[in-house]
Formats: structure tokens, sequence, C-alpha cells
């Protein structure tokens, strides 16, 4: 309290000792006291102000899509369009899932697919003398190298059965090859031993 007493004689003192007139002063209140007045409506009003915001709109993001054809013993073979790092068993799943029966042991169910290639399943089995057997084509022509089997690799000049497991073995972990080229990444098979069979292969 005494504070603000001695606040307000200091105040008072100051204001008499202004060398301003009584007109002058009094002028001098008017303004402060308008300008007063005005902060306090600005101040107030630009609090009360409704901020409106924006409504957000959403972003699609599409998914990056890979074309592969699946083809032999499927319900459904054909060309088909599916997103990128699918597997391979997402790939026979879009061509109606395999025919009961079929061979998929050559298969990595769960590689990813690479755009622009081909699954083949292989066919069905079938019984003979009581046994379960897998119904193959008789190869005509050119040995397609991505659906051979083992047995059919074997038959090649310079192929042993070793060899032949390891093609199967490594198409199965890195997916079909583009060319007959690509038989010379499996181990044992160098450019003399390709030479002799290559143009008993095709993709």
């Amino acid at each position: 309290m005494d504070k603000l007493k001695e606040l307000w004689e200091k105040i008072t003192y100051w204001w008499h000792n202004l060398s301003y007139s009584h007109n002058q002063k009094k002028a001098l209140l008017i303004l402060a006291g308008a300008l007063l007045l005005i902060s306090s409506v600005v101040v107030f009003k630009g609090s009360s102000k409704e901020i409106i915001v924006a409504p957000a709109i959403p972003v699609e993001i599409a998914i990056p899509e890979v074309t592969i054809d699946v083809a032999g013993a499927v319900n459904n073979p054909g060309v088909y369009s599916i997103p990128s790092q699918s597997r391979v068993i997402d790939a026979i799943r879009a061509a109606g899932n395999e025919i009961k029966g079929s061979d998929l042991s050559d298969l990595n169910l769960a590689r990813i697919v690479k755009d622009g290639e081909q699954i083949y399943v292989n066919p069905q089995s079938r019984t003979v003398n009581g046994k379960s057997a897998i119904r193959r084509v008789v190869p005509q022509g050119p040995l397609n190298i991505n659906r051979a089997t083992a047995q059919e690799f074997d038959s090649l000049v310079g192929i042993g059965p070793v060899i032949a497991k390891r093609i199967v073995e490594y198409r199965r972990v890195n997916g079909p090859f583009m060319a007959i080229e690509d038989l010379q990444k499996v181990s044992g098979i160098g450019s003399a031993k390709f030479a002799e069979f290559k143009a008993k292969v095709s993709v």
C-alpha cells in the first residue's frame, strides 16, 4: 500500500512539473485515454477471432506394380499385374492357385518376383504302379532352362547329376534365367562346358 502511495506521489509530482499549459496537459490525457481504449479493443477483438483451419486433403500413394506370366498347372494361367515386392506364392494365388497335386518343389514360394518373369508350375502328379509320379512334358527341341527338371538337365552333354541339381537350386533361389548365358553363373559351368550344350537349351 505504501509503495502504491509513493508511486502515486511521484506521478503527481511529475505531472505538476511538466512544462505544459493546462490545455496541453488536458489534450495529453485525452490522447493517452484514446490510445488505451483503442489498444484494449484491438486486443480483445483479436483474441476472440475465429481461426478457420483448411480441411486436410487426403493424398493417395500409388503402389508400384510388376507384370508377371503365370503358366503351367494353375487354374487361370495368364499375365497378371501384382504389387511389387510380391512373392511367388502371391503370383500363383493371382492365377487362381495351383491345380491339386501340382509339383511346387522346384519353386521358391517366398522369393520376390521380378517384373516380366514367367512363373511355371509343374503339372499334376499321376499314379504309376501305385506310386505317385509327376507327369512331365517330354521336351521337343531345345530344353527350356526355366522349366527343365534336374533329370532333364542331367541329359545334357557335360552336365552330371550334381551340376543339374545346382542349376535347379540356383533357379529356385534366384528366379528364372533371363538368358541361357546365365547358366554360367552356376558353380561348375564354365565357358567351355557351356559351349558344349548351349545349342540345346533356350529360355
